[in-house]
């Protein structure tokens, strides 16, 4: 046998090889839950390019999830309404959330609306294609904190020294806050407010330090109770 021969003959038993451990690895994930099947809001906000897909959540189970994912987005027009347009909603197909709470790249049909899509948003484009590619964050909204002054976030990085902050929602009356700051050393990420509902700009500026703050979304209508 010629040594190009041998390498391919490798070849091809590294690529079926590969191949057999990625079924097997497939087949061992569980069946998904049918509770978590339905109709899943979410929000799309940027990070120059990049889109990314945060879950509306809220205090009743199953749809108690923080979540955010970056999608793969090829559709300039989107990247533009989502970067120039102020709160877009989406309004996806029905699906299966437990395949995101478990990082699966999931291909989701969808209504994009400009504004919120349940507080009279304009529909912009209807069954869009979206390609959630990458679970960036999740969080089960049980055993949650009291309702307070005291604040936490997470943060989870966007490469680029950029880092997206996440408020962990607490018991009502609470808020679901997103924002991105280029800088984290030295930015609390613990803090106390004036209250348990607190304005934006106070929030905001309790980030002051952290570096240039890009606000993406911030409601407290949806925690009142």
């Amino acid at each position: 046998m010629s040594l190009l021969s041998k390498y391919f003959t490798l070849g091809l038993v590294l690529l079926l090889s590969a191949q057999v451990f990625a079924a097997k690895d497939a087949k061992e994930l569980p069946p998904l839950d049918p509770k978590f099947m339905g109709v899943h809001p979410m929000i799309l906000v940027n990070n120059g390019s990049d889109i990314l897909a945060s879950y509306l959540p809220s205090y009743q189970a199953p749809k108690n999830h923080q979540l955010i994912y970056k999608l793969k987005v090829k559709d300039v027009a989107l990247v533009q309404l989502v970067r120039d347009g102020g709160l877009i909603t989406i309004e996806p197909k029905p699906f299966n959330l437990q395949r995101l709470m478990r990082g699966e790249p999931v291909s989701i049909k969808a209504d994009v609306y400009l504004g919120h899509f349940k507080r009279d948003g304009m529909l912009t484009y209807k069954n869009m294609e979206l390609n959630f590619d990458r679970k960036l964050y999740h969080r089960t909204l049980t055993e949650l904190a009291p309702s307070g002054k005291t604040r936490e976030y997470d943060a989870v990085d966007l490469g680029k020294n950029y880092k997206l902050l996440i408020h962990k929602i607490q018991k009502a009356p609470s808020f679901d806050h997103l924002l991105v700051i280029d800088e984290v050393a030295g930015c609390l990420l613990k803090f106390n407010t004036s209250s348990a509902t607190p304005k934006e700009s106070e929030l905001h500026y309790k980030f002051f330090h952290c570096g240039t703050i890009k606000p993406l979304y911030y409601e407290t209508r949806d925690f009142s109770s």
